[in-house]
Parts: C-alpha cells; structure tokens; sequence
C-alpha cells in the first residue's frame, strides 16, 4: 500500500466518464460547446448591461455579476474537464486541485447568496416602490456585492483550509469529474470530521437559510403583485420574478443534491451527472433565462445590434 502524502507529490485521477470510452470526444466537443455558449452569452449580456444606460440600475448590475460568476464558476471547471477527458491517465496535480477547489467553492458561494440579494431586490422593488431609491442606494448596492464576493471567498478559503489539513495517498483515485469538496474529502485517509461540520454548517446557511429567505420574500412579492390592478404591470412583475426563480430552482435543486444530501449522510447514484449539470448548465441557461424572458434586455441587445449592423453597412 502506498504511504500517505500532503505534498505536491499527491496525484488525483479521476474515473469521470471512463466506463465509456467510445464518447469521449464526443464529451469532449459537447462541452467545449457548452463553455463557449455560457461564456460569450455571459459576456454577451454584461456588455449589453454596461452599453444600455437605461440598463443601469441595481436589478441589472446585480445580473451583471451573476454572469460574472458564472464565467468564473464555469471556467474553473470545464476547460480542466475537457483536458481530463483527452487525457490518458485522467489526473491532476495536488495544487491543480486544490486551486480548482478554491475557485469553484468561491464562485458557486458567492451564487447562491447573490440569488438571495437578487429576491431581496425584488421584494424592495415590488413591495416597496417608493422607499426603493431610497433603501436601495448606489452605495448599498455595492456594498451587497462586495459582500456576497468576499463572503463566498471567504467560504472558500475556510474550507480548502480544511481539506489541505487532510492526507491522501500519493495516487488517490476519484470517482468524480473535477475536484470537488464532497468528493475529495471522501478519498481523504485521515479524519474529515472538521471540514464534515463546516461543509455542514454552510450547507445549512447558504442553503436551507438563504433559500428560505427567498421563499419568503417571493411569498410577499407574490401578494403584492396579486394586488395590483394594472395586468401590464402585473405581467411584467411576474415575468420578471419568474426569470429569477427559474435561475434560483435550477441552482439550488443541482447543488442541494451534491453537498445537501452528503452532508445529510444521503448519497445519489448520479453525482457526476448533476455536478456537469450545474458546472456546464447553470452558466448557459442563465443568461438565456434572464435575456429571452426580459424586454428591457432584449430590446437594447437590439439597438445595440442595430446601431453597430447600420454602421457596418455604411
């Protein structure tokens, strides 16, 4: 049997999708189509953000870094992915790992308390019309933002700490598809009760409370929209709100089955398949969910396209 190293001598390889060999260019080409539609339609819709100045109002720069993280979130994962997959021994170094960790955790926290700022942003918007300018300041907003990035590192870096602290054998053999926490503190050969209790604990706060708090939230603005009397304004309430929730079930319905359910002492028999889900998914359908269904977007993508397409032709 092999000693156990913490060093940068430590190798993970992963099994991934190995059991079938015959699609692995297929895989390959898959989510290199994926990545490039998550990154050119996030970067796609923060420049149609920033060129609209009707677009530049809290709703929208909190969107903005939604897209934002979802670049990082998706870049920290698939291009490594799609290396493991040509790959014949399928491995990453230690420092590989653990950095692709750190990015990953940092990008997925700070989404899922962003989505619980975005319902908070709602609920002022609807609820609180008039008081909204007011309470949702410029000096506000950016604070909740540098907030939500510095609390999702923060989060990071408490548990990539924890995970550095654990031994793993030189050749440590991973039966997942990229580095993360769930899956390697399960091949870690010394004692993962520290990084078990706080993957807990912030399963239990970035999860179970934040989503909470977005289920009360659209519990008020949906009273509040039901109330209305203009059925523009209530269709234009809803569709909105509907964008964000469609972003919110999908985030939260792929990450509750990776860290939720292990942290329960549950396991899923398709952990790979939801982690790719949300890796290479959650980045495209975004901002496809917030363009498609959002007037205000698509009607300055427009002007935009055609201001540049008449220009062009001159």
């Amino acid at each position: 049997m092999e000693s156990p190293n913490q060093t940068s001598d430590v190798e993970f390889f992963f099994v991934g999708f190995s059991s079938y060999p015959q699609l692995q260019a297929l895989l390959f080409a898959a989510f290199l189509l994926i990545y490039l539609l998550a990154v050119s339609g996030n970067l796609l819709i923060t420049i149609v953000i920033y060129s609209d100045t009707h677009l530049h109002t809290p709703m929208y720069f909190f969107l903005v870094n939604l897209a934002l993280l979802d670049i990082c979130f998706t870049s920290s994962v698939i291009p490594n992915m799609m290396v493991i997959l040509l790959s014949e021994t399928k491995s990453m170094s230690y420092w590989g790992c653990m950095t692709q960790m750190f990015l990953l955790s940092a990008a997925l926290g700070s989404e899922l308390l962003l989505v619980t700022v975005m319902s908070f942003d709602r609920y002022l918007a609807i609820c609180k019309p008039l008081h909204y300018p007011v309470i949702m300041s410029k000096t506000v907003y950016l604070s909740l933002a540098a907030a939500v990035w510095i609390l999702g590192i923060l989060n990071s870096m408490l548990h990539v700490g924890l995970i550095l602290k654990l031994s793993f054998l030189q050749k440590t053999v991973v039966d997942h598809i990229f580095c993360e926490i769930p899956a390697v503190s399960k091949v870690a050969i010394s004692d993962t009760y520290a990084i078990e209790l706080v993957t807990m604990m912030a399963d239990i706060f970035l999860g179970m409370i934040c989503f909470a708090l977005i289920i009360i939230t659209y519990t008020y603005i949906i009273f509040s929209v039901l109330k209305m009397r203009s059925a523009d304004t209530k269709r234009k309430a809803f569709s909105t709100c509907a964008s964000h929730l469609l972003v919110v079930g999908l985030l939260y319905g792929t990450t509750s089955y990776t860290y939720l359910l292990p942290a329960m002492g549950l396991r899923g028999n398709k952990d790979k398949v939801v982690s790719a889900l949300y890796a290479a998914g959650c980045p495209v359908f975004n901002p496809m969910i917030y363009s498609l269904r959002n007037q205000d977007v698509k009607q300055a993508f427009l002007k935009i396209w055609s201001r540049h397409f008449s220009s062009f032709r001159k």
